[in-house]
């Protein structure tokens, strides 16, 4: 993690905020609760005594990020503010939920009667692509929480960010909410970036969402445990499979392009996994230490196992034409699992093993499910947060938690670089102990 300031922590704002909220009343009686938001207050960044002392400053001086939450007074006039909704990149689950969350908050709770969801991503800015836009009421979003995927649609790609702002401009939209991760928030930053250029007050306020969880300082983004509960009923049938057929090892291919968090905690969630490699850590299949060896032995002791794989692990080993790349610049990652099979395979034949693989890929099923209950409640809560952010004129900001606390966190931040599983972390030890794999495999 690079060293944080307290100047790398500061959320821009519109300008003072003049009117008087509708949710004054509520918070007035609350003055003594973590409901009232000090706005002279801070989160603070460091979350140890060791870490706090190693800055050598007092503590009106130690980094920290601006609480979210509702302001007693407001930047924008709820009766003549325009607000629109777009949702960008991947599936993920939970998409819904924000939206209808975002929607109700703004309408019952601060009386805001305008509000337009943009179709398929940045796209639905750009006229060329003709996809219009929806007008989302609380009738309309009353029950999509209960489906999987976006109501609003999505897409990859950027688009101009001077055409979404000129679009922006001719429906007379305040507010931004941008639902997506590190690439969509990238776009969100230009868009913002753009807007200060003409001098408009537009407020951009963004939802991090990335089944991954590889978006930096926030405690974790919405659908990851939804995703990674999914993840690990896929374990249990795989170690269903395994323990069912002689020699049994069960393969599962689960998402994490760069980052490995699926893999890991729904390893943990169910203690079936007997093996998982992620991106963070090298990987090598043969030799005295490599992973083929290893998973030789176990099932030779164990009689069965199972290798949970997260699709960006052992990207090195497949060699092949360069990476293509989508839409959005990301790289179209080679698929790690049949190549793993078909190594595992021709590693048994070779020594007249008896192997039956079962190979399991749930990605596309675990994008596309509605969130879990914790990860809902997780959705509103920060869809709460969004709204009273960009009510109160704050822009170029992410709306997360850290240290349990939800906060804001500017977009560049945010950015800044990739959230990624510490192999030298307790975490990454738990699942050591859990699988009683090697730290890693070469």
């Amino acid at each position: 993690m690079p060293t944080i300031e307290a100047s790398d922590l500061v959320v821009r704002t519109l300008g003072p905020c003049r009117i008087d909220s509708p949710l004054a009343p509520v918070l007035d009686g609350r003055r003594s609760s973590l409901h009232c938001v000090d706005e002279d207050d801070l989160v603070l960044f460091d979350d140890t005594r060791s870490m706090a002392a190693a800055r050598g400053t007092g503590p009106d001086q130690l980094p920290g990020f601006e609480p979210a939450g509702p302001r007693r007074r407001i930047y924008f006039d709820p009766a003549k503010t325009r607000v629109g909704i777009v949702t960008c990149g991947g599936l993920c689950p939970g998409l819904n939920d924000v939206i209808r969350a975002l929607v109700l908050e703004l309408t019952s709770r601060y009386g805001v009667n305008r509000i337009f969801g943009f179709r398929n991503g940045y796209q639905g800015f750009i006229p060329r692509y003709g996809h219009g836009v929806i007008d989302l009421t609380p009738e309309v979003v009353a029950s999509i929480n209960e489906d999987g995927g976006t109501i609003l649609g999505s897409s990859r790609g950027q688009q101009d960010p001077n055409e979404v702002v000129d679009c922006l401009d001719r429906m007379s939209i305040n507010i931004l909410f941008v639902i997506g991760g590190d690439g969509s928030m990238r776009g969100a930053m230009e868009i913002a970036r753009v807007i200060a250029e003409r001098d408009e007050k537009i407020a951009v306020v963004c939802i991090p969402k990335t089944i991954d969880n590889d978006i930096p300082f926030i405690d974790r983004s919405f659908g990851f445990q939804t995703a990674f509960s999914e993840a690990a009923e896929a374990i249990r049938v795989a170690h269903v499979e395994a323990t069912s057929a002689p020699n049994g090892v069960g393969v599962v291919n689960v998402m994490g392009r760069h980052s490995g968090f699926i893999a890991l905690y729904a390893a943990l969630a169910n203690s079936d996994a007997d093996i998982v490699l992620i991106p963070e850590v090298p990987l090598k299949l043969e030799g005295e230490h490599g992973l083929l060896p290893y998973l030789h032995r176990r099932v030779i002791d164990r009689g069965h196992a199972v290798v949970v794989v997260a699709e960006g692990a052992g990207q090195d080993l497949l060699a092949g034409e360069p990476y293509a790349t989508d839409a959005s610049g990301n790289v179209k990652l080679r698929d790690i699992g049949p190549y793993l099979c078909q190594r595992i395979n021709d590693w048994f034949d070779a020594r007249n093993t008896e192997l039956n693989v079962k190979y399991i890929d749930p990605s596309y099923m675990i994008r596309g499910v509605p969130a879990n209950p914790y990860d809902s409640v997780y959705c509103i809560r920060l869809a709460h947060a969004a709204v009273h952010a960009a009510m109160a004129g704050r822009t170029e900001v992410v709306v997360g938690r850290w240290h349990r606390r939800f906060v804001h966190v500017p977009i560049q931040l945010a950015v800044s670089h990739r959230n990624q599983v510490d192999p030298n972390s307790d975490l990454w030890l738990s699942l050591l102990e859990t699988t009683g794999q090697p730290a890693s495999f070469g």
